[in-house]
C-alpha cells in the first residue's frame, strides 16, 4: 500500500514538473491550469490565516506571480500546490507581523461552502463556523495556520510540514498543541454562551 501511494505521489510530482516546464516556456494556457487548480484552495487557506478575504486575494496573486517568474528554476521536489502554500504562508506571516490580526466573520463566511439541507441546520452551521473563527482568531499565528492546513486544506502531513518549514515531528507536536488549545477555546466559548455542547 505504501509503495502505491509513493508511486502516485511521484507521478503527481512528475506531472507538475511537466506543467511547470510548459509554464517556463511561456505557455499561458498551462499557467491558467495552475491558477484554476490552485487558487480556490490557496485563497481559503490565506483567508483563514489573515482573516481578510481581500488581503488573501492579494497574497494569492503575489504567490502566483512569484511562481510564474521562477518557473524556469522549478525543481520537481514537491507539488506545485505545496510550493504555493509555502510562499503564501510566508507572505501571510509577513503581513500579520505588520498588523494585529482580526477576524471579520462576514468576509470569511463567503469562503466556506455549506450544503445544509434545512434552514435550522444552516443556522446551526453558521453559529458553529462563527465560534470556530472566533476561537481561531484568539490562537497564535502558527497554531491557527497548522489547524487550517490540517483541517481545511486537506494537505497531508508531509506537505503541511513543508509549508510550515518544519519537520514532520515538529508539525505533529504543533498540531497537537493547537488542537488542544482550540478545544479549550471552544469549550470556553460554549460555557460563556450558557450552552452544554458536550
Amino acid at each position: 500500500m505504501g509503495d502505491r501511494s509513493d508511486s502516485a505521489a511521484d507521478a503527481a510530482i512528475r506531472a507538475d514538473d511537466r506543467l511547470m516546464r510548459a509554464v517556463a516556456a511561456g505557455d499561458d494556457e498551462a499557467f491558467g491550469r495552475v491558477i484554476t487548480a490552485e487558487s480556490p484552495r490557496l485563497t481559503r487557506f490565506v483567508a483563514a490565516v489573515l482573516c481578510d478575504l481581500g488581503e488573501a486575494e492579494e497574497v494569492v496573486q503575489e504567490a502566483l506571480v512569484r511562481l510564474w517568474r521562477n518557473a524556469d528554476a522549478w525543481e520537481p521536489r514537491a507539488r506545485i500546490g505545496t510550493w504555493l502554500h509555502q510562499v503564501a504562508y510566508r507572505l501571510s506571516i509577513d503581513r500579520l507581523r505588520r498588523r494585529r490580526p482580526h477576524v471579520d466573520i462576514d468576509d470569511l463566511d463567503d469562503v466556506l461552502e455549506d450544503d445544509a439541507p434545512s434552514p435550522e441546520r444552516q443556522l446551526s452551521r453558521i453559529e458553529d463556523v462563527r465560534l470556530v473563527h472566533e476561537a481561531l482568531d484568539r490562537m497564535p499565528d502558527r497554531q491557527r495556520a497548522v489547524i487550517v492546513l490540517a483541517h481545511f486544506q486537506e494537505l497531508g502531513q508531509a506537505e503541511a510540514s513543508a509549508v510550515m518549514g518544519m519537520s514532520e515531528h515538529a508539525y505533529e507536536s504543533l498540531l497537537a498543541r493547537a488542537r488542544r488549545r482550540l478545544r479549550g477555546l471552544l469549550a470556553g466559548q460554549r460555557d460563556e454562551d450558557g450552552e452544554d455542547w458536550t
